[in-house]
């Protein structure tokens, strides 16, 4: 299933000092989603946002999708506090849970959708097993752990990889990217199958963020007609 793409900024990159503008600002400039890199300093080594972040953004009137990508283990406690804090897309990494099936469920229960998120080095293997639970899946195209990285190209590979294996399955559950994102990779990404994209200084680092905005959705305009063109030309005459 074709999805309108999304664009996520990930407000690791804003100004924390003026949180609220920040993602006013963004999603005003274009943005679909708000992105949280939610870090615990034991699964990465770093230390981000907590639910009262999220609880915040609420509080002031941000109104557009919550996208929590929980980088933390053990990650169900989370869950249940970011759904409450007023989260709506809730992101588990494969290896950080112990019950994937189980976690993801519960992410439904609470009204959110649910993902699981892959490392550079995971492989995709436990995707068929919950495909029926999945709403997204993260492809990370970084090592997470913070912004800034440059973009992994084994990402593209991995990109394709689940879009094949979604269509096989009928599954209609989207493919974010995370890590490295800008008006470049974007296009392989988007030829790749992704439809959802995180981006951090390709957004919050441009003086002018409706033009790196904009620059972004024609990098992902070029990459699914070069999609589109690649499957007439596998079609042949």
């Amino acid at each position: 299933m074709a999805h309108a793409p999304l664009i996520a900024p990930s407000i690791l990159s804003a100004d924390l000092a003026r949180l609220g503008e920040e993602v006013r600002g963004v999603l005003d400039a274009g943005a679909d989603v708000v992105h949280f890199d939610v870090m615990d300093n034991h699964y990465v080594p770093n230390l981000t946002f907590g639910p009262m972040i999220c609880d915040a953004l609420r509080a002031y009137g941000i109104e557009a999708p919550l996208d929590v990508h929980l980088m933390v283990r053990p990650a169900d406690r989370l869950v249940d506090d970011f759904a409450r804090a007023g989260a709506s897309w809730i992101t588990v990494h494969a290896e950080a849970v112990d019950h994937l099936d189980r976690t993801l469920g519960v992410i439904r229960d609470h009204g959110c959708r649910a993902g699981v998120a892959f490392n550079p080095a995971t492989p995709l293997a436990c995707l068929p097993y919950v495909l029926d639970k999945l709403d997204h899946v993260l492809v990370m195209s970084v090592n997470p752990g913070f912004g800034g990285q440059r973009f992994l190209p084994s990402a593209l590979a991995k990109v394709s990889e689940a879009r094949a294996l979604f269509e096989a399955g009928e599954s209609a559950a989207r493919i974010e990217v995370d890590g490295g994102v800008n008006a470049e990779t974007i296009a392989m990404l988007a030829a790749a199958g992704a439809d959802s994209f995180v981006a951090g200084s390709a957004i919050f680092g441009q003086a002018d963020r409706a033009a790196a905005i904009a620059a972004l959705r024609s990098g992902i305009a070029r990459g699914l007609a070069a999609r589109s063109q690649a499957r007439t030309d596998s079609r042949g005459p």
